[in-house]
């Protein structure tokens, strides 16, 4: 999702996309369409049949869980729907960031305007009102096992409960729905069910995180030219008469990249010859490559999991017939494996990018002064810099392990399967900020490694640009300054300086 998208108002008609939801995450604006208005009213009166007509559904006059085939009658419904929000809201740990919540909340009300939940429009528009008002609730990060509990403390302020990102600050519940010039809503048959339930929490945290990776990946692309000029190496590699060989669009896709952001390179000229280079460098077209292929693949299951109704139960058919279809929707395994896939790739570009740090500040490899420093042995330059990008990509390591494979039993051995969406959703997003880190300090070190080649010699025009607007930003390091800085300072550089213009065509 590129900057100038980002306050483009999303309005549900057909399902919203990755990039949809995760547009509305940043700030966009999102609206029903009529004909989704009028799929999410004929699903309520659906439901107000069904309980009519007494016809047996889960959630909707049965207990939940374990307490599926516990019956309840119709004065009890109401307590049902509100109880159930109550008790699921148990969330610890600090909150999520505002952009998460909102990507949550966007992807719920894209599922409801499926038309298979069954709330009441004015659900919808009350939660549509907060969005829009940028009143968005406080919500635990941990505590979830796979959906539930995020959904619970979005539906909380519903009831007048909980707390709110206010505008200057958090704020009461009620506080927020006197700003918005409402009254507390009063749940009614199913409504808190379906406010808890579905995949929303998972899917839209999965939309963030691909909008942020979609960028780093490019920029991946980008400083992996830097560290190629600076040590010399031989672009054979990445040629087109080479790279043909392979039957993958995004392996050649990188190779060609790479050969247009290193055109016209005098430092790649009168390299020393070798057989190969190291693989960190002479792979980046096959690792780069397959990470974008787990990529497309996981954006493919995101708008795949956003396409498909996700609540249980599902209502359906017509007024004179309703139906109840209940089922496992909500589980979204496929979305947990897809997550779970590229996780592992994205510890795997950023553990490259390290031994790129480490080939760029080594003198046994780089032919360059130890470590980049000023004044070696009275400064250390960027010695520690590569420790802080191995701790990450160490951390990653670890981050990368699973979580569909978790498991776990819960409500009495009734939920014996759970994938942990959500769980490995938010573990791909520190996998991918561990990666914008190790990302920013390698072009960090590349900006330094250009400060010590021939100044005759020119860069490739790309390159070039990229580094004299780093170099705006961040000026050459001397041991003078904290590096941490620096490093922060390169991360918000990644963040804020889209590298479209850089792109080959």
């Amino acid at each position: 999702m590129r900057n100038s998208e980002r306050l483009d108002a999303r309005i549900i008609d057909t399902p919203l996309t990755s990039r949809g939801v995760a547009a509305v995450a940043a700030g966009a604006e999102l609206r029903l369409s009529a004909t989704a208005g009028r799929r999410i009213a004929h699903a309520r009166a659906l439901v107000e049949v069904i309980v009519d007509q007494g016809i047996r559904a889960y959630g909707v006059n049965t207990g939940v869980g374990a307490l599926c085939d516990t019956l309840l009658d119709r004065a009890q419904l109401k307590d049902l729907s509100r109880n159930i929000v109550m008790s699921h809201a148990c969330g610890v740990g600090d909150p999520l960031s505002v952009q998460h919540t909102r990507a949550i909340m966007a992807a719920a009300i894209n599922n409801f305007a499926h038309g298979g939940s069954g709330v009441r429009p004015v659900v919808v528009e009350r939660l549509l009102d907060l969005l829009n008002a940028n009143l968005i609730p406080v919500v635990p990060r941990s505590g979830s096992i796979g959906y539930l509990t995020h959904m619970a403390h979005i539906a909380l302020v519903l009831l007048g409960e909980g707390t709110v990102h206010g505008p200057d600050g958090i704020i009461t519940a009620r506080a927020a729905l006197e700003l918005l010039g409402t009254d507390v809503l009063q749940l009614e048959a199913k409504e808190g069910l379906s406010l808890v339930n579905g995949s929303a929490d998972s899917t839209g945290l999965a939309c963030v995180a691909l909008d942020r990776l979609v960028t780093l990946l490019d920029w991946a692309d980008i400083v992996a030219a830097m560290t190629i000029e600076n040590l010399g190496y031989g672009i054979a590699a990445y040629s087109t008469e080479t790279l043909a060989f392979s039957a993958s669009e995004n392996v050649r896709g990188v190779g060609a990249r790479l050969t247009h952001l290193l055109c016209g390179s005098e430092l790649m000229v009168g390299a020393a010859p070798r057989t190969q280079d190291a693989m960190s460098l002479r792979a980046v077209p096959q690792v780069h490559g397959a990470v974008r292929g787990c990529f497309g693949i996981t954006v493919e299951m995101v708008d795949r999991e956003l396409a498909s109704v996700t609540d249980n139960p599902i209502v359906a058919g017509s007024l004179d017939m309703p139906t109840v279809h209940a089922g496992a929707h909500a589980i979204a395994t496929g979305l947990a494996l897809s997550l779970d896939s590229l996780a592992i790739a994205v510890a795997k570009i950023a553990a490259m990018s390290e031994r790129r740090i480490d080939r760029l500040v080594n003198p046994l490899v780089s032919a360059l002064p130890a470590f980049l420093a000023a004044a070696a042995g009275a400064s250390s330059g960027f010695m520690i810099a590569q420790y802080t990008a191995l701790a990450l990509a160490s951390e990653n390591r670890r981050l990368a392990a699973p979580s569909s494979l978790d498991g776990g039993v819960s409500s009495a051995l009734q939920e014996d399967e759970i994938p942990h969406t959500t769980a490995g959703a938010l573990r791909l997003l520190e996998i991918i900020a561990n990666f914008e880190t190790i990302l920013s300090i390698e072009l960090l070190v590349a900006a330094q490694a250009y400060e010590f080649k021939d100044a005759r010699q020119r860069r490739a025009s790309a390159t070039d640009q990229v580094y004299r607007q780093f170099r705006d930003v961040v000026p050459r390091y001397a041991d003078d300054r904290p590096l941490a800085t620096d490093i922060q300072s390169a991360v918000r550089f990644l963040r804020e300086r889209p590298p479209d213009s850089l792109r080959s065509s």
